[in-house]
């Protein structure tokens, strides 16, 4: 039976997550931030910025939708005080409703242990948040430091802004490891944006990455709905049209690519690659069906990635 692990109907929009205003160390207001984005054909972006939840209702319109949002940190104490070798946690938090109000929780800035992060994003959750896991690499974790999180709806595989800092921006290998580790989570890719360097410069932490979520209409309720129930891809830069398994057959499209992988909890790792300086665009696979979960990379030829959530089977 014919199942689309991408939902077959409703429209993509374009979104990041991850953003910084003057509010914090931004460097736009976010009545800025709202014009530059849609400009570039965003549809959504999530202002938070860095412990101070804001919610720009006055920005919401019929092609754009300003998420409520925050994000907070969690920082291990060093007696040497050197930030550059500070271990954290940074969290993004979403606010389900914000016509509901709630109160806004902060952390304890030093509260650096594990039990006490996961009760923290307990209590974010159980008020009406949900809660994404940031940037691993720059924040100097090991596999030992994310294992054991839970009850993030997602994390960071890609964030725009780290690649910048110091090339700490992808992911894959922390997804996976989470997977491995029990996590049933959905992974994003955002920009992160400070925008500390002018829009045109190499160095713009701005465009690079990108959510797509597939919903009916373009409202509030619809994306964070979408958002709870995966219904989205994360990217670089290529497209995903469609993600539909036949039975054992798993057939993907997208945009014109290098190589389509579809990756799963195994070494097992099934893959069609473009020959003689071409592209493709479609490829299927016939799946053993023994894998826990797949998930799907289409990367194109300047090594841009287009990710699929997770999909347990």
């Amino acid at each position: 039976m014919k199942k689309y692990l991408l939902p077959e109907k409703g429209h993509f929009y374009k979104a990041n997550l991850h953003c910084h205003t003057n509010i914090s160390d931004g460097k736009y207001k976010p009545e800025e931030i709202k014009e530059i984005y849609k400009s570039r054909g965003y549809h959504i972006v999530a202002y938070t910025d860095h412990n101070s939840y804001n919610y720009h209702k006055e920005l919401n319109d019929d092609d754009f939708i300003a998420l409520a949002a925050y994000e907070v940190d969690i920082n291990e104490k060093r007696e040497d005080k050197l930030w550059r070798k500070t271990s954290c946690y940074h969290i993004n938090l979403y606010d389900e409703n914000p016509e509901i109000k709630k109160e806004i929780l902060l952390p304890d800035r030093y509260g650096y242990d594990i039990n006490y992060v996961n009760s923290f994003i307990k209590q974010a959750t159980d008020n009406g948040f949900l809660a994404c896991y940031n940037h691993p690499y720059w924040s100097l974790h090991t596999f030992d430091d994310y294992k054991d999180i839970r009850g993030c709806f997602a994390m960071e595989i890609y964030n725009y802004g780290c690649v910048h800092d110091g090339l700490y921006g992808y992911n894959p290998q922390a997804y996976d490891e989470m997977l491995r580790s029990g996590n049933r989570l959905f992974c994003l890719a955002t920009d992160d944006n400070h925008n500390s360097y002018p829009l045109d410069h190499p160095f713009s932490d701005s465009f690079g990455g990108f959510a797509m979520i597939k919903a009916e209409s373009l409202s509030y309720a619809n994306i964070i709905s979408a958002l709870k129930k995966g219904e989205f891809y994360s990217s670089m830069g290529p497209l995903i049209h469609s993600i539909c398994l036949d039975g054992n057959i798993l057939t993907i499209e997208c945009s014109e690519v290098d190589k389509i992988f579809v990756i799963t909890d195994g070494r097992n790792c099934y893959m069609k690659t473009a020959l003689n300086g071409e592209s493709i665009t479609k490829a299927e696979f016939e799946l053993s069906m023994k894998d826990e979960y797949i998930r799907v990379d289409c990367c194109d030829k300047n090594g841009r990635h287009a990710l699929s959530n997770a999909y347990f089977l």
